[in-house]
């Protein structure tokens, strides 16, 4: 019987067994389907960075001693000094990918090339199917309890008739596709997130699509910076995250649109090199050739005479109009990825609306009956827990908590002073 199974092998899962791994008596495993590990490899372009700081990795902000924070892999593949002299506190996001396949692959309880397939409730315990991916066959294993962490999937905003799913790309596709789009008369990248702004400013300043027609379209309302200022990052603590979570449903999705611009937006360098190109290239009367387009919100994608036509909706203006690409690629977001197993298990647990089940502040999902043996989620937060549901800093939090829950008892203890804001009135904290 183990104390806890994981679904998944993403950020949020490998933190969690990264911090178990040091406790002493506890038996965990976490199952992925993919033969070894990859944080987003089609995305891994040269030249980004992570958005949030090295110390938030795998555990500093719960354990800095751990043996699998950041700094000591790079005292283990000697580039310590090296990142010393670098002096950035935000990372080049391809390392950080070799930092997390460094862990999962150092950290015992992940198993790579195994695919959960079904949890059933067994009174008391779940049992937990999972099939080896290579050889087909099937292990039940008993556990405590639960966690799923199958992440996202990338959210197709459009009808895409057969013909032009060929030309067509979604953003994680794009480094294993990229030598597909070499020589196209035209590119169109549909989206506005740092996602989108870092494959537009790779085509862009990619001399080998010079003769391509670049267009970038988006339905938001500009390309907008990301919002950095300090009080503002106050909103992905642990502070924030627990007044989020009281607050009532209704609250909390309407204010999850006021904080859509600590997430949603794009980092100020990229968009000052995306500028920056396009000025260069209109000095002395030359022409960008690109076409960027707000306000413009995808339809469909059809296929007529051999190329991709784009429908789009101007929503300000209320009206439509079409654009012309040989290679689309959609850099439109994501949606949680709920396993088909899962229908099973939502019968049994409440929920807030259709799509959202309740959970609470430590990321157990609410059950019909009342039971001692927990199912966490680390994914579909944001209504429960806020927009920082998928920052890594706030992953680490989450972790604590999900293991004080499983131990019984307060192993990790959390900081309670974590923002200089009060978010609950005066008479409450």
């Amino acid at each position: 019987m183990y104390d806890v199974i994981g679904a998944g092998i993403g950020p949020f899962n490998l933190g969690l067994a990264a911090l178990l791994e040091d406790i002493p008596g506890t038996d965990a495993l976490f199952f992925d389907k993919k033969k070894e590990f990859a944080w987003h490899p089609g995305l891994l372009i040269k030249g980004t960075d992570l958005q949030v700081a090295f110390l938030a990795d795998l555990v500093t902000l719960a354990d800095p001693k751990s043996r699998y924070t950041f700094l000591n892999f790079l005292h283990e593949h000697d580039r310590l000094y090296r990142f010393y002299t670098f002096n950035e506190f935000d990372i080049p996001r391809r390392e950080f990918n070799d930092y997390l396949s460094w862990a999962a692959s150092e950290i015992k309880s992940c198993r790579f090339g195994s695919e959960v397939i079904g949890v059933k409730n067994a009174g008391g315990h779940y049992e937990v199917s999972v099939k080896n991916i290579e050889d087909g066959s099937i292990s039940v294993y008993q556990t405590k309890h639960f966690v799923m962490g199958t992440g996202s999937e990338p959210l197709i905003p459009a009808e895409i008739d057969d013909g032009a799913r060929q030309d067509t790309m979604v953003s994680t596709e794009y480094l294993f596709r990229k030598d597909e789009l070499a020589g196209a008369e035209s590119i169109t990248v549909v989206g506005s997130g740092q996602s989108a702004a870092e494959i537009f400013s790779d085509l862009l300043h990619d001399e080998q699509y010079r003769r391509s027609r670049l267009q970038w379209v988006t339905r938001s309302a500009g390309f907008r910076e990301l919002e950095t200022a300090k009080l503002g990052q106050e909103m992905f603590t642990p502070d924030y995250v627990e007044y989020f979570n009281r607050l009532p449903f209704k609250e909390r999705l309407n204010t999850l649109p006021e904080l859509d611009g600590l997430r949603h937006g794009i980092d100020s360098d990229t968009l000052a090199a995306i500028y920056d190109a396009l000025y260069h290239r209109s000095i002395s009367g030359g022409s960008p050739d690109v076409y960027i387009q707000p306000m413009a919100e995808l339809e469909k994608i059809e296929k007529q005479n051999g190329r991709c036509v784009l429908s789009f909706h101007q929503w300000q203006m209320d009206e439509t109009f079409t654009a012309d690409s040989e290679k689309v690629i959609l850099a439109t977001g994501f949606k949680p990825h709920i396993p088909e197993w899962f229908t099973a298990i939502a019968p049994d647990i409440e929920w807030e609306d259709e799509k959202r089940f309740k959970v609470t502040a430590d990321s157990r999902l609410v059950f019909k009956d009342d039971r001692r043996h927990h199912f966490f989620t680390l994914t579909n937060l944001d209504h429960a827990h806020g927009t920082g549901a998928t920052n890594l800093k706030l992953s680490v939090y989450r972790n604590q908590k999900i293991i004080n829950t499983i131990l019984g008892k307060e192993h990790f203890s959390i900081n309670k002073k974590t923002a200089f804001q009060q978010f609950l009135p005066a008479q409450k904290n």
